[in-house]
């Protein structure tokens, strides 16, 4: 009754439990767990060879080893099963085999008990492959953190350093012996020391990660400075954390060039501020970013008040659109800002301004950099000057108006003075020791006003053509064309006229501004020759050594007497030779013509030798 009750407890437990009889190893019991498992319902009084299950050779041999030997065995994790779809997933059991003992103490068979551990045995396997990951993923972040630029550590909850990477040793000198938390506190530089270990605490004290900034003593003894970073180990959030793991990077170059920045920062800004203009700086946008101080003194308004489009908003009304057009077109081109505007004073006054403005960047941002330039007293002076210049200039054309009209009214009178005298002469009679000396004085007076009122018209005539367009002239043709006009005085002088223009050929010039000084200067060396030699004037044309143009004319006449100011010498009526017919405004003349082109005039002469009028003209003529 009790071995069958025991059977009946045997065959309902969920480990397979059978028995094996006999050196063949017959199943002389097996419960319903271990059919299943052997997935076969005939198996009594059958050898085990001689069902094909699950059994691995190796552990058949061993079960006919313990039956030999009659010590028990337990095989760990064997794969039983002989479905290859369940072998893939991993099922795997542990086989217990106790030998079954005669009265005698002979060994009759075996007990098997057979166990489902394939949960414990997969849960081992998963946690070795993890170990395997884990020291796989530990030596590669070792070589990671060793290899990196960085100084990287682990400490634990009390501030203990765990570990250490090699950086910290080749930066800081210190041996690999050295007590690293003994000696840490002791390189921080004493201005950060306690600040230091003050922020440390309390983020481990609280919890949390830090990142803060000291200096560090380096292997050579310089202190460098230092961005410290560290986070918390969770694995709960509900737990405290038991370590810090971290970095310590060198931001000295960094810091120092922040520093560097900050201080050009801080002179720029400085030198802004001293400027007595408004300066000011916007975005790429156009909206403006920095106002200057003299900007809110100027306008009575803070930087708030001005806001990002302040100084239009400063400008007359009347100018406020044009202005924002112009700068939005610059800001969306590019293109530099410029234009002259009124712009409000705290007072309420408008005064003109130039406003210019330009884009720059640094490499990475674009950046517009503006001034607004107060010209209220040059614009103001420019049209005072714009005024008396248009003054002067109107009273000079009615000047030469009022010379012209009276030259050319006064030539009647003179004409008819003439032929009053022709008829006096050839009909009235008087008797006077003196009569031919009166008579050639009269016609020396009458000659000369007619030529002072024909000088003085052509003086009026060439003044008015001081502006005439300049053009490229062929120097040795305009002197052709002036010796053309004068080859009576030539030929009746016997003049030897020498022109040289291969230096200088070409010259933009006025073409009449140009005939009218070389006909001036000529027709006075041929008119001041010394009637004991012929005349020889030389006429070339050269380039200075800056490259600009000149043109010298040379005689061997009468010369003249130099006064201590050069500039007696041009002006007009002015005569050396009294007894040579003329009105003495040609020089005079001359020098007109070429101070108006930006030149000017020198004259070397030596009485009796001759005269030289050189020419420079440094502006509004160009050579060729």
């Amino acid at each position: 009754m009790q071995e069958q009750h025991l059977q009946d407890i045997l065959r309902r437990l969920p480990a397979g439990v059978a028995t094996l009889e006999g050196p063949e190893l017959r199943y002389s019991f097996v419960n319903e767990a271990f059919r299943r498992l052997l997935n076969a319902r005939e198996l009594l009084d059958r050898a085990v060879a001689e069902v094909p299950g699950p059994w691995p050779a190796d552990l058949l041999g061993v079960m006919q080893q313990v039956y030999r030997t009659g010590q028990g065995h337990v095989a760990k994790a064997c794969p039983l099963c002989d479905d290859p779809a369940a072998r893939d997933e991993g099922a795997y059991y542990d086989v217990t085999l106790e030998p079954i003992c005669a009265a005698d103490g002979a060994v009759s068979g075996l007990l098997l008990f057979v166990v489902d551990v394939t949960a414990q045995e997969q849960a081992r396997q998963r946690t070795h492959e993890l170990a395997i990951e884990t020291r796989r993923l530990d030596a590669r972040l070792r070589v990671l953190s060793e290899t990196a630029p960085q100084i990287t550590f682990s400490i634990d909850a009390a501030g203990r350093y765990e570990y250490v990477s090699p950086q910290w040793y080749f930066f800081t000198g210190q041996p690999r012996t050295s007590d690293l938390n003994a000696i840490w506190p002791l390189l921080i530089h004493p201005d950060d020391r306690l600040r230091v270990l003050y922020q440390s605490e309390a983020a481990r004290n609280t919890g949390t990660g830090w990142s803060y900034e000291y200096r560090l003593r380096r292997h050579d003894g310089q202190y460098r400075w230092m961005l410290s970073r560290a986070l918390p180990e969770l694995h709960l959030p509900e737990e405290a954390p038991t370590h810090w793991h971290g970095a310590l990077t060198e931001i000295h170059d960094q810091r120092e060039l922040a520093e560097a920045l900050r201080r050009g920062e801080a002179e720029l800004r400085f030198l802004a501020d001293s400027i007595p203009e408004l300066i000011w700086t916007a975005s790429a946008e156009g909206f403006v970013e920095y106002y200057n101080q003299f900007t809110g003194d100027y306008s009575g308004l803070t930087t708030d008040e001005l806001g990002p489009t302040g100084w239009i908003n400063l400008l007359h009304p009347d100018e406020q659109a044009g202005a924002a057009r112009q700068w939005v077109r610059s800001v969306a081109t590019g293109e530099e800002y410029e234009g002259v505007f009124r712009m409000r004073r705290h007072d309420g006054r408008y005064r003109w301004h130039i406003i210019r403005a330009r884009q720059l960047t640094d490499g990475q941002v674009l950046r517009w950099f503006g001034a607004c330039t107060d010209v209220d007293d040059q614009h103001r002076l420019r049209q005072v000057l714009q005024t008396q210049y248009d003054e002067l200039a109107q009273a000079n054309r009615d000047l030469d108006t009022f010379v012209y009209t009276a030259s050319h009214d006064l030539k009647q009178p003179v004409l008819n003075l003439r032929g009053l005298f022709d008829e006096l002469r050839r009909t009235a009679t008087f008797h006077d020791p003196e009569k031919a000396q009166m008579l050639t004085m009269v016609d020396e007076a009458l000659i000369q006003l007619d030529l002072t009122l024909q000088e003085l018209a052509a003086t009026v005539r060439d003044q008015r053509g001081l502006s005439a367009p300049v053009e490229e002239l062929d120097v040795r043709h305009v002197a052709e064309e002036v010796l053309l006009g004068l080859r009576v005085q030539v030929q009746q002088s016997g003049a030897d006229i020498e022109l040289d223009t291969e230096q200088a050929p070409l010259l933009t010039y006025g073409r009449a501004n140009l005939r009218s000084v070389l006909h001036n200067l000529i027709s006075n060396a041929l008119k001041f020759a010394d009637p004991d030699r012929a005349p020889r004037v030389q006429v070339r044309s050269f380039r200075t050594a800056a490259g600009k143009p000149g043109l010298q004319v040379q005689d061997n006449g009468l010369g003249m007497v130099l006064p201590d100011e050069p500039a007696a010498v041009f002006q007009p009526f002015t005569r050396q030779h009294p007894h040579i017919g003329g009105s003495g405004v040609g020089l005079y003349l001359v020098q007109r013509i070429v101070n108006s082109r930006g030149g000017r005039l020198e004259v070397d002469s030596a009485v009796g030798e001759g005269t030289t009028f050189t020419i420079y003209w440094e502006e509004g003529a160009e050579p060729a």
